[in-house]
C-alpha cells in the first residue's frame, strides 16, 4: 500500500487523480481506528497534513468570513485570534478527544467522515459554511448542508480533495454544547449550537447525533426570531421553553448501545434551552 505525503496542493490533487479511490489522511484519528479495527483496507494513502495550503487560515474582513484549511488542527481552533472569531466552533473543538487528538485531528477530517456526531459540523451547520473542494477537473465550493448526505456519507466525487472550510463570521453570541456519557473524550449522545445574526436578526439551530446528518431546526430558529427581543437580549421563560420544544421535534434520533432515541430527544430540548438562555441571558 502506497502511502504519499505532497507538500503542494497540485502534488496532492495529482495523487487522488491518479487514484480517485485513495484515502485521504490528516490527522488520522477517526481512520486509523477503523483501518485497525480492519474495516478499511485503502489501495492508496494521501497524507495532507503538510500541504502548506491546507495547514494555514485567513480572515477576510471585507466578505466577513474565515477560511481554514482542512488540514488545520483543533488545537489551533482554540486559539486566538482565530477562537474569537468563531468562539461556537472553538468551544467544539475543546469537546474532541483528548489534547493529543486534538492536535492531531482537524476540521476537514471531521467533514470528510461525515459522522452525524461529529463535533465541528454542527457549528458549521449554523453558520451556513462552505465547503471548497479540488481535483485536476478544477475547483467548486458546496454549502456545507448540500455536502453531508448522510451517515459518513458526502457529497464529495472520486478523486476529489477537501481543501478548506469558509466560515461567516456573525455579529452575534453563538455557542456550543454536547451530551456525552462522561466529561470527556466521549462520542457525543447530542450535541447542539446556537448562532445569533444581528444584522439579520435571526436566530440559528443546529443539531447533531440524532439524525442521519447535522440538522438545522427550521421552526425552532423561525420561532425563536419573533419571540427573542435582540435588543435586550432577552428571552422569556416561556420563548425558553417552546424553542426546546420544537429543537426536541426536529431531531430523529435512534435506539443504540449507548442512548434511548428518548433520552438523546430530551437531551437535544435540555441544550437548546440552555444555549438560548445563554444567547438572550435577560428576562
Amino acid at each position: 500500500m502506497p502511502v504519499l505525503v505532497p507538500t503542494t496542493l497540485d502534488e496532492a490533487v495529482s495523487a487522488m487523480a491518479a487514484d480517485p479511490d485513495a484515502m485521504v489522511l490528516a490527522g488520522g484519528t477517526d481512520t486509523m481506528v477503523e483501518v485497525n479495527a480492519g474495516h478499511r483496507r485503502p489501495s492508496c494513502v494521501v497524507v495532507v497534513n503538510r500541504v502548506s495550503e491546507m495547514r494555514s487560515w485567513t480572515y477576510d474582513p471585507v466578505a466577513a468570513t474565515v477560511r481554514i484549511g482542512a488540514a488545520v488542527t483543533y488545537a489551533e481552533l482554540l486559539e486566538p485570534p482565530l477562537a474569537t472569531l468563531l468562539p461556537a466552533l472553538a468551544e467544539a473543538s475543546r469537546t474532541v478527544g483528548s489534547p493529543q487528538i486534538r492536535h492531531a485531528g482537524t476540521l476537514g477530517g471531521n467533514l470528510g467522515t461525515c459522522s452525524p456526531a461529529g463535533d465541528g459540523l454542527p457549528v458549521l451547520s449554523a453558520l451556513d459554511a462552505v465547503v471548497p473542494l479540488a481535483s485536476t477537473a478544477g475547483e467548486r465550493s458546496m454549502s456545507v448542508h448540500d455536502f453531508m448526505v448522510g451517515v459518513k456519507r458526502t457529497a464529495r466525487e472520486p478523486g476529489e480533495l477537501i481543501t478548506a472550510v469558509t466560515v461567516p463570521v456573525l455579529s452575534g453570541w453563538q455557542g456550543y454544547a454536547k451530551v456525552g456519557v462522561r466529561n470527556a473524550m466521549v462520542i457525543a449522545l447530542a450535541t447542539a449550537c446556537v448562532a445569533v445574526d444581528t444584522a439579520s436578526a435571526s436566530v440559528r439551530l443546529a443539531i447533531g447525533s440524532v439524525g442521519p446528518t447535522i440538522l438545522r431546526c427550521a421552526q425552532a430558529e423561525a420561532f425563536a426570531a419573533s419571540a427573542v427581543d435582540f435588543a435586550a437580549s432577552s428571552a422569556s421563560a416561556d420563548a425558553v421553553r417552546r424553542f426546546a420544544e420544537l429543537a426536541a421535534a426536529a431531531s430523529h434520533p435512534i435506539d443504540d448501545h449507548r442512548a434511548s432515541a428518548a433520552y438523546r430527544r430530551h437531551a437535544i430540548g435540555v441544550l437548546a434551552s440552555r444555549l438560548l438562555r445563554r444567547a438572550f441571558p435577560n428576562e
